[in-house]
């Protein structure tokens, strides 16, 4: 069934005082746009949620919140940079020498002096890795949950819609079939009304009703159209992503309908020719949103 390119999904993951959140956000258009915000302590798996996301979605606009807290103690551990504690303690010293002042030094206050002390935190990158591309997969398939039923929807109007455009088109085929007899009655009476004493040329009629014939017949184009309405029903049924392709084929649905239009020397025709255009409109708008 077709998919909406319209869609939300979001997930978080707590594993080992590792908190994880991402938000995925899509919107119609023309191809695969991507932009992903994420902290820089895991940017570097950017290229792993992306291909995750690709697998799932194909086209539009997306638009990827991470946000990533680690307060597990895996892989910390607390450096004292000894030289640097020495050199303040021995200057501390020499000051209250000096200041003929008491030095009482305290070992938690020289930690607490600029780069005495440092964390170190090795991060586990793989099962960072691994935890990331879980929560991503989750809020992925919420979006294509959602893209899917709005695309369901989306499907059932589709097709209504076409099978309009359908009943129209079969009119239009049955009206065209009176338009060369009623072409006769309408010539043989205007030359009688021209020429009333003459006798009317039947073969000189034939030649004018066989070039108007050619030019007003649109069997080819009703042929064409429903060609095309078939193929529009059977992807809507498709699983693959096919929203170009409806599009393509409204182009060239509107193509044979202006065709129409300008053979049709019949006001009704016109006017179904009008609700076809009218039709198809709506539809080349909706697929816009189609995957």
């Amino acid at each position: 069934m077709i998919k909406s390119m319209t869609g939300y999904g979001k997930a978080t993951l707590s594993r080992e005082n590792r908190e994880y959140q991402i938000e995925i956000k899509s919107v119609n258009h023309r191809y695969l746009d991507m932009n992903i915000k994420m902290p820089r302590t895991i940017s570097y798996l950017e290229e792993e949620v992306k291909k995750t996301i690709m697998t799932y979605v194909k086209r539009g606009k997306v638009d990827v919140f991470i946000t990533f807290e680690n307060n597990s103690t895996e892989g910390r551990k607390i450096q004292i940079n000894k030289e640097i504690a020495s050199v303040y303690i021995k200057e501390l010293k020499k000051l209250a020498e000096e200041e003929n002042i008491l030095a009482n030094i305290e070992v938690t206050e020289i930690s607490k002096y600029p780069d005495v002390l440092s964390i170190q935190n090795e991060q586990n990158e793989e099962k960072i890795k691994q935890e990331l591309i879980e929560v991503t997969k989750q809020a992925v398939q919420k979006l294509v949950e959602m893209r899917s039923a709005e695309g369901s929807k989306m499907a059932q109007d589709l097709l209504q819609r076409v099978e309009e455009v359908q009943q129209n088109v079969t009119k239009i085929s049955d009206q065209s079939t009176g338009l060369i007899q009623d072409y006769v009655v309408k010539l043989e009476s205007r030359i009688k009304e021209l020429l009333p004493n003459h006798e009317i040329d039947q073969n000189r009629l034939a030649q004018e009703v066989v070039i108007f014939a050619d030019k007003c017949s649109v069997q080819e184009e009703i042929t064409r159209l429903n060609s095309h309405i078939a193929q529009f029903k059977n992807f809507l049924q498709a699983e693959e992503n096919i929203g170009k392709k409806l599009d393509f084929l409204i182009q060239e649905m509107n193509r044979e309908t202006n065709t129409i239009g300008s053979k049709a020397n019949c006001l009704e025709i016109t006017n179904k020719v009008i609700d076809i255009k009218t039709q198809l409109e709506n539809i080349r708008e909706q697929i816009q949103n189609i995957e």
